[in-house]
């Protein structure tokens, strides 16, 4: 029978691999395949059904937010008049235009403002400020998405968005875990580098410039190389800015929905403030 110590000893080889940061490496590369798997299926067979998966998206990711919101600061923030926005917002943007899905904006933090009314007028700024906060980051941001993809070419715009978006990461990690020595913003992600920011910016140009040449009709390969660049630093940014907010709430994620990654939020934090960038460059360099 085997002793209390070995016991002991060969318990942390039973628990599941890890990644940097203590997560599942398993479980965050299976879902990271779904995730793909679901986003190729609904953008290239059906266009429409990738809009579902903008509304879900925007819907969850309001819901973790206000949810953090309200336990670790104690915000009432108004949930079902953004819950109605997170859905309008994109829905309009991608049937009617960027006109109606400002409009929507609009009528949200109307919305926001008149249904905190119900409650006791004591932190009525602080709630309703949260509210209107919280329908631009999420729902707002993820309409350029679906503007995006209203235009013809819609798929191939959304995939060079999701390519640039990916390699900025993916280039700051490798170049950051391999060659990083300068902290990027130690006091908010201790993790990033100079040298990682550097490596993202460069592999999100690469990219850029392939799938505007290549992909993108009436693209050019200097244009990518633009959009690439301005992308990894707004992407870096957003990142940035979510880790700022987690900091100031105490949390380390923002959910527990998907293993491995944290919550909706997690995964958006990098692709909001990069969507109306490639959607402004897209529509200056090739059209809406």
């Amino acid at each position: 029978m085997p002793s209390v110590q070995e016991t002991s000893l060969a318990q942390p080889d039973q628990q599941p691999r890890k990644q940097r940061g203590g997560r599942n490496l398993q479980a965050a590369i299976g879902v990271g395949v779904g995730l793909g798997a679901v986003i190729v299926a609904s953008l290239f067979f059906v266009k429409v059904l990738f809009l579902v998966v903008v509304v879900a998206a925007a819907a969850v990711g309001v819901q973790e937010l206000t949810s953090r919101l309200t336990e670790r600061k104690g915000i009432a923030v108004p949930l079902y008049p953004l819950l109605a926005g997170a859905v309008a917002m994109p829905v309009l943007g991608y049937w009617a235009g960027a006109r109606w899905a400002a409009a929507a904006l609009a009528l949200t933090g109307l919305a926001i403002m008149i249904w905190r009314m119900n409650r006791p007028p004591e932190n009525y700024l602080r709630d309703i400020t949260a509210g209107i906060f919280t329908a631009f980051y999420v729902p707002f941001l993820a309409t350029f998405v679906a503007l995006m993809l209203a235009a013809d070419d819609g798929p191939q715009r959304i995939l060079l968005f999701l390519v640039v978006t990916i390699c900025s990461d993916t280039g700051a990690y490798a170049v950051g875990y391999k060659f990083g020595r300068n902290k990027l913003a130690p006091t908010i992600s201790p993790g990033k580098t100079r040298e990682g920011l550097a490596g993202g910016v460069g592999l999100s140009m690469l990219a850029g410039a392939l799938i505007m040449q290549y992909v993108i009709d009436d693209g050019q390969w200097w244009q990518g190389l633009i959009l690439g660049g301005c992308a990894a630093v707004t992407a870096t940014l957003g990142d940035l800015a979510e880790s700022m907010i987690k900091r100031d709430l105490g949390i380390k994620d923002m959910g527990t929905l998907l293993p491995g990654h944290g919550g909706i939020m997690d995964r958006l934090d990098s692709l909001l403030p990069t969507a109306p960038v490639v959607w402004l460059l897209l529509t200056a360099f090739v059209g809406g």
